[in-house]
């Protein structure tokens, strides 16, 4: 048996809850209806001391920084400390970067990567609250104000505390890839997978439904017909709109065009499908309305950067070892 993916959350006094509770739901807990991820959860503070929350609750029976050195993921969670970690936290943090840890960050937890050097020269984002903060503190870094996390390979920074899961669930899918993501997803009650793109601020809120489908009714029955050609007129006149209208509360929904927003869904499905069956690329490609397998390559490639045969190699050698 494989040994297990260590996740280490680093929390210190002021933690939210609610943000510790994000990695803790999606590694720290087995549920019957999700294929067991081999995750193994560790919560761990400076010197393994009691910390206490932002609602004033400690707590305590926690690791200390030396879990980091044998940690596969570490996962930073925000404080009051938040901006000011201490050297040994610093340190802590390097040592674990040269080995080859996985690094993540949810909300202003974005600012402890960045004063240990993690995020220079990377593209990163934190709450939209604190994006121009964390440009001025650190101008060697990226600044991404306008996503819900940035996936830097080795490096993945979140929003706030919605977007913690979205890139925790982006971490999932990487590891184990898009079926059990999603069924982590399902299990907790969660709406499709939001995309690294999708803007931390949407605008106004949008209007109410007008009569006949809702958009989110037009978005299911789309994922039910990606074989089918799917214009912007169609699902317009699906939901009674306008094309314009259905395209502003699409990017109002979503941070997308209805077009981009397919062309996810069939990658989506497409990589479901590579990881699970053994169908050519060929009929892939037909099932999720790409018309082509050069289609289905040359966007596949776009989005996952590799090619679909070597995603479905990448994932099966993955799941073997």
């Amino acid at each position: 048996m494989a040994d297990p993916h260590v996740v280490a959350v680093l929390v210190s006094d002021g933690t939210c809850p609610l943000e510790l509770g994000v990695p803790a739901e999606v590694f720290g807990h087995r549920y019957e209806s999700v294929p067991d991820p081999g995750y193994e959860l560790r919560v761990v503070s400076d010197g393994g001391r009691p910390v206490r929350t932002s609602i004033g609750v400690e707590l305590g029976g926690l690791c200390s920084l030396d879990t980091l050195e044998c940690a596969d993921t570490v996962i930073v969670v925000p404080a009051t400390d938040v901006m000011e970690p201490s050297t040994q936290v610093v340190a802590a943090l390097r040592a674990a970067a040269q080995r080859g840890a996985r690094l993540v960050s949810i909300c202003t937890g974005a600012f402890v990567l960045a004063t240990a050097g993690l995020l220079d020269g990377r593209r990163a984002t934190t709450h939209w609250g604190h994006t121009d903060a964390l440009a001025r503190r650190h101008p060697g870094v990226e600044v991404r104000p306008d996503v819900l996390f940035t996936d830097d390979g080795d490096v993945l920074t979140s929003a706030g505390s919605a977007a913690g899961l979205d890139v925790c669930l982006r971490l999932v899918e990487i590891d184990h890839g898009v079926a059990v993501a999603d069924a982590v997803a399902t299990r907790l009650v969660l709406p499709p997978r939001r995309r690294a793109e999708q803007a931390q601020q949407l605008g106004r809120p949008p209007a109410p439904d007008p009569p006949g489908l809702g958009i989110s009714e037009v978005m299911a029955w789309a994922v039910d017909h990606l074989d089918e050609d799917l214009p912007v007129e169609r699902l317009a006149a699906r939901a009674a709109l306008s094309p314009r209208t259905l395209a502003r509360r699409f990017r109002d929904e979503t941070g997308m065009s209805p077009y981009q927003w397919v062309m996810r869904q069939r990658i989506d499905r497409a990589c479901a499908l590579l990881e699970t069956t053994d169908r050519p690329v060929e009929q892939i490609a037909a099932e999720v309305g790409f018309g082509s397998a050069q289609s289905l390559r040359t966007r596949f490639k776009q989005v996952m950067t590799v090619a679909p045969l070597e995603h479905r190699r990448c994932y099966r050698t993955a799941r073997a070892g």
